[in-house]
């Protein structure tokens, strides 16, 4: 079997937030990648880096967002170095994104059928949508050539600002401090002078083969408007020579025709407002919302919650994203609304062959939905897996810990709640992140961070209980009586 195609590539992904308080390491060193038409759970604890992980692959970080390394590969291109201009041909468009809180995200004083259909209202006319369309891979070049050369200029001078700022934490600044941040300050005025000369260089030449592209752009539009509008006229031409000598039933059938044509005419140049509620309406059905014709013209807060949740699915669903990112859609929802939402999302995966992120705190969700799980902690990444590997081969203590928390009516041992809190990601742990909350620690948890050691192919976990000289240690006995009652159970099935 062919191995499926990466639609998605994150390496080495490291996000600081820059506070009063001091430099929060948010996501540090992360790295997964994304197949095509599979689904690939995130979970963790609130503040293990899962939601900041997928707001820098859609480009929403917040202003205080420091990307200190790290890329994202989406078709060839690092997301972390696109323009905005590019972004804005990505973001909603290729790579969609479903929220936790339905009402959030919705507009309160817009009716939801004028929120589903504005995304395709905006990009509407289709003659527009044309020439950017033959223009897109030079513009994007020139566009990002320029983003580069800003983001490198931006990157060293936040660099810049903190070390200053972290002298000044010291207190009062030495001669030596003082001699030192003139240095810093006129190595980075030299290096925004060499880096912007060096770019815009490039920029100068793509600059010059855009504007030859977009002449031939602007001709080729005009020729297929005039190759339009001329048949258009030919065929209205024709039916009205029929209505000419026409009458009874066959005049209503020719001015029906008629009617059609000037409607296929406009659909050719533009979407037009009855389009865009006809597809509005397909996809208000697909997503299982009933009476979609009266439910269109209804407000947000005439719906419930999982109703919310249903629209916010279609308004993902309306441009046909490549890849969707649902960010814990389900936490704001009642269990029996959890699973139809679930179910819906799985559905609508599979006959849309997305690729899909999903992002949860709750391993009792991923269970029926994901393909691969990785499990984040303080930042990182602690064991990475197939489904099957993660449920039944769980290998860090921190995943056998969210495993043992999970309520269940099968078993019947006590649930085990995770001790502690997660650590300040000011000051991160020189070890194990997960070691002050563990009873399986060991003394080179709180020294060293652990690599990740390979338990299969495509099965691994960071920790040192790995190690071939660590002491034999046995998982909790909650998470081996689960395991060995959801295998008799898939037995059970199988013989069925």
């Amino acid at each position: 079997m062919a191995e499926k195609a990466t639609v998605l590539s994150v390496n080495n992904l490291v996000i600081n937030f820059k506070t009063d308080n001091g430099l929060v390491q948010a996501v540090r060193d992360v790295s997964f990648d994304l197949k095509q038409g599979e689904t690939l759970c995130i979970v963790g604890e609130s503040g293990s880096g899962k939601s900041v992980t997928s707001k820098a692959i859609m480009g929403i970080l917040a202003n205080n967002a420091i990307i200190a390394g790290g890329n994202i590969m989406y078709r060839g291109e690092n997301l972390l170095e696109v323009s905005e201009e590019e972004f804005y041909k990505i973001r909603g468009h290729k790579i969609g994104m479903i929220f936790q809180d339905p009402l959030s995200s919705l507009n309160p004083i817009v009716k939801i059928g004028k929120q589903i259909t504005e995304a395709t209202l905006i990009n509407s006319d289709k003659l527009k949508l044309m020439y950017n369309d033959l223009i897109s891979d030079d513009l994007i070049r020139y566009k990002n050539t320029l983003a580069k050369m800003n983001i490198q200029i931006d990157t060293e001078e936040k660099k810049l600002e903190s070390y200053i700022s972290e002298l000044s934490k010291k207190g009062k600044l030495t001669a030596a401090d003082k001699a030192d941040i003139k240095q810093k300050k006129a190595e980075f005025k030299l290096f925004a002078q060499n880096t912007k000369a060096e770019y815009m260089a490039q920029a100068r030449t793509l600059k010059e083969v855009l504007d030859k592209k977009s002449t031939e752009a602007k001709a080729k539009v005009k020729e297929y408007k005039a190759k339009v509008t001329a048949e258009h006229k030919e065929k209205e031409a024709r039916i009205r020579e029929k209505l000419k000598n026409a009458s009874g039933e066959q005049k209503e059938q020719l001015q029906k025709e008629l009617e059609e044509e000037k409607t296929n005419f406009m659909n050719q140049l533009s979407i037009t407002k009855a389009e865009a509620k006809r597809r509005a309406l397909e996809i208000m059905r697909e997503v299982g919302i009933p009476e979609p014709e009266k439910r269109y013209n209804q407000y947000p807060f005439e719906f419930s919650g999982g109703m919310r949740q249903r629209i916010v699915i279609a308004i993902a669903l309306t441009v046909s994203p490549e890849i969707l990112i649902c960010d814990e859609p389900t936490t704001a929802l009642d269990v029996t609304i959890q699973a139809q939402i679930l179910e819906l999302i799985n559905r609508i995966k599979a006959e849309r062959n997305l690729s899909c992120i999903f992002i949860t705190h709750d391993l009792g969700v991923v269970a029926n939905m994901a393909d691969r799980v990785a499990v984040m902690y303080a930042g990182k990444i602690v064991e990475y897996g197939t489904s099957d590997e993660i449920f039944y081969d769980p290998r860090h203590p921190y995943t056998w810990a969210l495993l043992s928390s999970i309520p269940d009516v099968d078993s019947k041992e006590k649930l085990e709640a995770i001790p502690g809190t997660p650590p300040n990601m000011i000051y991160p742990p020189a070890g194990d992140a997960f070691a002050a909350r563990s009873k399986y620690a060991m003394n080179i948890d709180y020294r060293e961070q652990p690599p990740y050691f390979k338990v299969s192919d495509t099965h691994y976990a960071a920790t040192w209980l790995l190690h071939p000289n660590a002491p034999a240690v046995e998982m909790p006995r909650i998470v081996k009586e689960r395991i060995r009652i959801s295998l008799e159970e898939d037995s059970h099935e199988h013989e069925e």
